[in-house]
């Protein structure tokens, strides 16, 4: 097996990304839901997380591994108490955040909260510059297991400080350093998941696995199809920084969005799923549909995104296929896998026939046959390509099987 993941792998050109945290927290894209796009400031409760928690477990989607329940932004008072503490908002919180986290724990799954690098967060609450180590002391004893860490109001040429800053004084690396240290000091006691929001900004994606377990590579998921093909497509050209301890985050699922039809609902999941970013879900799920409901609980696709391998899916290019086009996505996509190979075919442009012969693909043989299956039709096979008609902004993902040397 050895042997063949590094030809696969030097087939794929993939570099091997180490965390500097070494850790044990984010060894896998990590898999769960997020208040914000579900009712922004109201959904920021105690109420939606334990709803939520429940609706996980009655849904079976605890078991296809989503866990974390993670709370955005507006979960706080506007103001700290007299002490500095941040205090969860009394009528959103009535037993405070710890009270609720023991419970999601209970369950067998975990709580996630949010905070922001600048003097305040994107919706005005409180944020942690200046504070970072009196904000992770709260955020451990209350049992708390993600931190998604924002990118508003923080230092700024302009006075007072703009939520977005077009012309920064220092940069993210600089305002994400001191949260990074207290976290690290604080994790004899507790490892919390560091998901650093600062947009993509600064590279983010060269430095980040210095700073955290996951990292948001580009500004907002705006829940239409224009930020489907601008995330999507841009994941291409970084996906060697994603490795085991430290993934690119390409933001929350926007499924069940009114603004994507249902193939592109099966692009956006397919894609987010091969690139290896957290599957974060950011829709309400008491109101999820059957078909939305079939996609992200398309077992294929989990695993093939918490492959221990950790591996992220990149474009390449068949014989005789077009070249690129920047902020479109690709129809060829391929990535290495423990057990073998993942190739994605993406009607990004325009519905048609798209085949694929196993010898053009990097990591696979030629003159090989090989055993498939195609994760949302269910087909599978034996043979030495694939190929499938998929209509405009839908996608196939196959799996190939490559035995053990």
């Amino acid at each position: 097996m050895e042997s063949w993941k590094s030809t696969l792998l030097s087939g794929l050109a993939v570099l091997e990304v180490v965390s500097a945290l070494n850790d044990g927290v984010g060894l896998k894209p990590h898999m769960g839901w997020s208040s914000w796009n579900v009712a922004q400031c109201n959904a920021a409760s105690a109420k939606y997380a334990l709803d939520t928690a429940d609706k996980f477990i009655s849904l079976g989607l605890k078991g296809l591994g989503y866990e974390y329940i993670n709370i955005d932004d507006c979960w706080s008072t506007k103001s700290r108490d007299s002490s500095g503490k941040l205090v969860a908002d009394p009528q959103k919180w009535p037993n405070g955040i710890k009270a609720v986290a023991d419970q999601i724990h209970a369950k067998g799954l975990k709580f996630g909260l949010y905070g922001c690098a600048g003097d305040k967060t994107c919706a005005g609450y409180p944020g942690s510059e200046g504070r970072e180590k009196s904000d992770v002391s709260q955020l451990v004893g209350w049992g708390v297991d993600l931190w998604k860490y924002d990118n508003c109001y923080t230092p700024c040429q302009q006075n007072p400080r703009p939520q977005t800053c077009q012309n920064p004084v220092g940069n993210t690396k600089q305002y994400y350093a001191p949260m990074r240290d207290a976290l690290l000091a604080a994790s004899s006691q507790r490892k919390i998941h560091f998901n650093l929001c600062n947009w993509g900004r600064d590279s983010v994606w060269t430095w980040g696995a210095t700073y955290g377990h996951s990292w948001r590579m580009s500004v907002d998921n705006w829940g239409d199809w224009a930020s489907v093909e601008r995330i999507g497509s841009s994941a291409a050209d970084i996906h060697q920084y994603s490795g085991p301890g430290g993934f690119n985050d390409l933001d929350m699922l926007y499924l069940g969005s009114s603004k994507i039809n249902a193939n592109q609902e099966k692009l956006h999941f397919a894609l987010w799923a091969i690139t290896k970013s957290p599957l974060v879900l950011g829709l309400d799920l008491n109101k999820i549909s059957n078909h939305t409901l079939t996609i992200i609980r398309n077992k294929g696709l989990i695993d093939i995104n918490q492959d221990s391998l950790g591996k992220a899916a990149t474009t390449f290019r068949p014989p005789g296929a077009a070249a690129q086009v920047r902020g479109k996505i690709y129809p060829y996509w391929a990535g290495p896998l423990s057990d073998g190979v993942v190739i994605g075919l993406a009607a990004g442009t325009q519905a048609g026939k798209y085949a694929v012969e196993f010898t053009d693909v990097p990591g696979l043989k030629a003159e090989t046959v090989y055993e498939w299956k195609e994760m949302y039709t269910g087909q599978s096979g034996w043979g030495t390509g694939v190929s499938f008609d998929i209509a405009l902004h839908d996608m196939r993902v196959v799996k190939v099987l490559v035995p053990a040397a």
